[in-house]
């Protein structure tokens, strides 16, 4: 086995990078395959700023007869961590043949550059924008992940735990079946809510009307992060992949945004389930591709929420069960059945209770690791 660093400039070696994923789970149902216009975008600086900083390298595991068995990208953002205070490297990408000795040697060469970098300690799985999805699988394996989700085999927990890494903390995910009934009191909260503190529901009909409020939704999120840890403010150029991500997959009318006094406070991003399409596809969006995801964004009766918050000081205000019974609404008048709210933390408790209420079933979890170098 020899473990290489990607050249970015080796076509063939970031090749075998991309591919590793589709050879390993070419036999799985459940795993879907990114889209073709992004299985690279991580080499590309544009799209990962990190790479003109030197903050980020990619490892690749090759068998004697030199074919792909492992991978790992690892990196710093100096944004999060003076954000945060911290000191830690990210880990990311990270694909393996089920061998130990595969994967720590992988883990091993992120720790030698991530020490080299000054960091004390590795995270992860986590992407390089908030856009990607977080932590390693551990429940949940037979289900078809949402859009952006990890997918892993049952066996990298091990892979991690022996290689020297311990849990940190888990983000769960949960079915929402939208023939159970919500809790009549919640809609009645949220309608005394609007007529009686000023809360209001802002509501799209069009992706120029959607793009337009974009700016005023960016803001309101990275204020949020005001006193918090674990996050960081979103960037310029994060910010562009999110709003053309919204446009290219959103349906404007599943997106609400709770206001209070005509300032946004909370929103709700939830957007049509295509990952049956993607499959049938293998990723691929051309020459046909586009138009099998267009046809299952219109047939689908499932749905992702991708994202539902509110503004701590607004949630003893009533504006939680507003944006639980938009939520509710927004699904069901849109003609969908059910739906998967992802990733939410476990330390958000409170959060998670209130959900429980409505039915939600937390059937999947994925779990952050890490490990002090």
């Amino acid at each position: 086995m020899e473990i290489i660093q990607i050249n970015l400039h080796d076509r063939v070696a970031k090749k075998k990078f991309v591919e590793l994923p589709f050879c390993l789970y070419q036999k799985t149902a459940q795993w879907v395959p990114p889209l073709s216009i992004d299985k690279y975008s991580f080499f590309n600086a544009k799209n990962n700023p990190l790479i003109s900083n030197n903050d980020v390298n990619f490892f690749l595991a090759l068998d004697p007869q030199n074919n792909p068995i492992g991978r790992l990208a690892v990196f710093i953002s100096s944004k999060f961590n003076e954000f945060n205070n911290d000191n830690t490297a990210f880990i990311h990408l990270f694909e393996s043949v089920n061998d130990l000795n595969v994967s720590r040697e992988l883990f091993l060469h992120a720790e030698e550059w991530a020490k080299e970098k000054g960091a004390a300690k590795l995270t992860g799985p986590k992407g390089f924008t908030p856009l990607d999805g977080m932590g390693l699988l551990v429940k949940g394996f037979d289900i078809t992940p949402g859009l952006g989700l990890p997918y892993n085999f049952d066996y990298y927990p091990d892979l991690f735990l022996n290689s020297g890494f311990v849990p940190k903390t888990d983000i769960v995910s949960g079915f929402l079946d939208i023939s159970l009934e919500l809790n009549e009191k919640i809609h009645r909260v949220a309608r005394l809510v609007q007529e009686k503190k000023g809360f209001s529901v802002r509501n799209f009909n069009s992706r120029g009307a959607l793009s337009a409020y974009i700016p005023k939704f960016i803001k309101m999120y990275n204020d949020s992060l005001t006193g918090t840890s674990g996050n960081v403010p979103l960037s310029t150029n994060e910010i562009k992949t999110m709003t053309n991500q919204l446009l290219w997959f959103a349906n404007p009318k599943l997106i609400k945004i709770i206001e209070k006094d005509n300032r946004p406070v909370g929103f709700l991003l939830a957007y049509p389930d295509i990952t049956k399409a993607i499959q049938k596809i293998r990723g691929n969006l051309f020459p046909f591709g586009w138009l099998r995801l267009l046809y299952e964004t219109m047939k689908t009766t499932h749905v992702n929420i991708n994202g539902a918050a509110i503004l701590e000081e607004y949630r003893g205000m009533g504006g939680t069960a507003l944006l639980y019974s938009e939520m509710y609404n927004s699904v069901k008048n849109n003609g969908y059945k059910t739906a998967e709210v992802v990733q939410i933390g476990m330390e958000n408790e409170k959060m998670q209770l209130e959900m429980r209420t409505m039915g939600i079933n937390f059937y999947k979890t994925h779990r952050m690791y890490e490990k002090f170098i």
